[in-house]
């Protein structure tokens, strides 16, 4: 077999002078493309830097805590025991950043329920219940009625 005649098994068409071209423009296209990449990260640093001012916080205590998913539901007792309602939600307000507890007060199985907002701080967890002790299901009752806003 002549050896002019037999096929490579790699191209040489990157060391041809027309494939010098196309070598350019691989390169070319590769700097432009990481230098694009590269220049991303200058983009994110130039706006405006956030600060997040964080207080200590002992996370082992916090656990302990009472999580929203468990508070509602919960029923609410007064200072003589009488259940005067029952936490249907806990509200952050957006101004103040207050919380709120909404209150389903009367009502059978949901129907002719009156929702009112009540502050978190008024309430008061007394033998793992929540108590509202001065409040009475009909004091609940005369506080303006709470309406959730459209989503």
């Amino acid at each position: 077999m002549d050896q002019s005649a037999r096929v490579t098994p790699f191209s040489t068409y990157a060391f041809e002078p027309r494939g010098c071209t196309m070598k350019r423009v691989i390169t070319l296209v590769s700097v432009a493309v990481l230098g694009t990449a590269l220049n991303t990260g200058t983009l994110w640093a130039q706006g405006t830097p956030q600060s997040i001012t964080a207080k200590r916080v002992d996370v082992v205590q916090l656990a302990t805590g009472y999580r929203a998913s468990r508070i509602n539901g919960s029923p609410v007792y007064n200072r003589n025991k009488d259940n005067i309602g029952t936490i249907d939600d806990l509200i952050v307000s957006p101004t103040d950043r207050v919380p709120y507890v909404i209150l389903s007060v009367g009502g059978f199985l949901g129907m002719g329920t009156h929702l009112v907002a009540v502050p978190f701080g008024s309430l008061q967890v007394v033998d793992k219940q929540m108590r509202l002790p001065d409040a009475t299901r009909e004091s609940l009752k005369s506080l303006p009625e709470f309406k959730y806003a459209p989503e």
